[in-house]
């Protein structure tokens, strides 16, 4: 789980950007940096940033197999190989090509 209890300002992240590097790489964990103290942007290394992006890509996965089930559950929905016949005969082209 990402957790963001690591916040720092960005000055501080400027000054002392190796260290901060070094945890990020090793904890694997982002942080926070702030601008006035306020929120203003998360760093994180990118081996968990492509990790991130890969659960992200993996749940939107899931979610539209999910959609298709429920469409199926529904009744809607076509048999493929009458999907395929139609657009064969909608864009001429010859069966078995």
């Amino acid at each position: 789980m990402v957790m963001l209890n690591e916040t720092h300002s960005l000055a501080d992240f400027q000054q002392n950007a190796k260290s901060h590097l070094r945890r990020l790489s090793k904890t694997g964990q982002p942080e926070v940096l702030t601008v006035k103290g306020k929120p203003a942007v998360v760093v994180q290394d990118a081996r968990s940033y492509r990790r991130l992006l890969d659960t992200v890509e993996e749940a939107e996965a899931i979610a539209g197999i999910k959609l298709g089930l429920d469409s199926l559950a529904r009744g809607e929905g076509q048999p493929a190989k009458a999907v395929f016949q139609r657009l064969r005969r909608k864009h001429k082209i010859p069966t078995g090509a």
